[in-house]
């Protein structure tokens, strides 16, 4: 394995907070998405709703392992270079462990591995390895194609690795908050077709058995629906993140009009019967991402005959948002409850099943 530097997060006796990320938001990132003023009352057809109270997720009673800063690939951008790091988390128990990669968001603009340490922290010690995965965004020029061949190349590096690391090959899944939402939607959508894979390690597949998709977009050109007019209109400009994610840099082209482009950026485009079941969460007052877009979704798994459900959190908002001034806006994304529904979905799909 390559440039690695092995941490232990320390066992402790009893329960703590879980641990937080190196670096807490310090503002909106330069260029970020627009921030809706006014959300439509979000759906819940189809769809159980979570009131979000209770206990936080606590951290310790598992001993985990990380390694830090593994290079998984090394693909070109505008020209360039970029070597895309790894942190992987591993409980120290016996046997070899599901493989869990995760997928930050960061508006398509950003790709921080180190975000919501907490989560896959809690993640991690119900029994899986948990892979956070940085990707190619606008900034290095690149599109979603590039995105979603990127997580492609974490799995495949992972399982070439796995004898290694005590992985197991046969149980993986993708789990991605919003930009990261999408591209696990796009990866699992994906699963055995040729035109994503691209990189090292072409021998192993890139295929996984469960997608956990935290709001999400999946019909680019809705992505704002349930939203104020000026936002809408924000999200459908050309120089968007979503458009720039879709067409490349300064292009003038955008999702709304080009319905063919959009069509191939959607994941429901690619639904198939290799398609592994699909958990949707989405935050019924989330200024970001329309709540519609996880049911749009779920309608799409359905039509195609794709196990999947879909969770409203009630009074969530996208995430972690303290950058804008509140520092318990993502409260309610860690609660037992909610996490607890994620660990379920993953026994259920990479553990109960033979």
């Amino acid at each position: 394995m390559t440039s690695t530097e092995a941490l232990e997060i320390a066992a402790v006796t009893k329960t703590a907070d879980c641990p937080k990320s190196p670096a807490a938001p310090g503002g909106p990132p330069e260029g970020a998405v627009p921030i809706a003023k006014t959300v439509k009352p979000a759906s819940t057809r189809s769809s159980t709703v979570i009131v979000p109270d209770g206990p936080q997720i606590r951290c310790g009673k598992t001993q985990v392992t990380m390694h830090q800063n593994i290079v998984y690939a090394s693909p070109t951008a505008g020209g360039v270079r970029h070597d895309l790091r790894l942190d992987l988390q591993i409980p120290r128990t016996k046997g070899p462990k599901p493989l869990v990669v995760y997928i930050t968001g960061g508006g398509f603009l950003m790709a921080d591995k180190t975000n919501n340490l907490n989560q896959r922290t809690y993640v991690a010690e119900q029994g899986y390895a948990v892979a956070s995965i940085e990707y190619r965004t606008t900034r290095t020029g690149s599109t979603y194609r590039d995105g979603v061949a990127d997580v492609k190349s974490a799995i495949r590096y992972l399982r070439s690795h796995a004898d290694a690391l005590g992985i197991s090959t046969d149980k993986v899944a993708v789990w991605g908050q919003s930009a990261g939402g999408y591209l696990a939607a796009m990866t699992g959508a994906t699963n055995g077709r040729e035109q994503f894979e691209q990189g090292d390690h072409l021998d192993r597949s890139s295929d996984v058995q469960a997608v956990v998709d935290q709001f999400g977009t999946h019909d680019l050109a809705r992505t704002a629906d349930d939203f104020d007019a000026e936002t809408r209109a924000l999200n459908m400009a050309p120089n968007s993140s979503i458009n720039a994610y879709v067409f490349g840099p300064n292009s003038t082209k955008t999702v709304l009009t080009d319905r063919a482009a959009n069509r191939a950026a959607n994941p429901a485009t690619y639904l198939s019967p290799s398609t592994p079941p699909f958990i949707l969460l989405h935050g019924d007052s989330d200024r970001i991402i329309s709540p519609s877009q996880s049911l749009i979704m779920l309608d799409a798994l359905k039509a195609k005959r794709v196990p999947g459900t879909r969770y409203v959190i009630k009074g969530a908002d996208h995430g972690d948002l303290a950058f804008l001034g509140n520092p318990e806006a993502g409260k309610k994304w860690t609660t037992q409850k909610v996490m607890g529904t994620i660990t379920r979905f993953l026994d259920k799909e990479l553990r109960d099943r033979r």
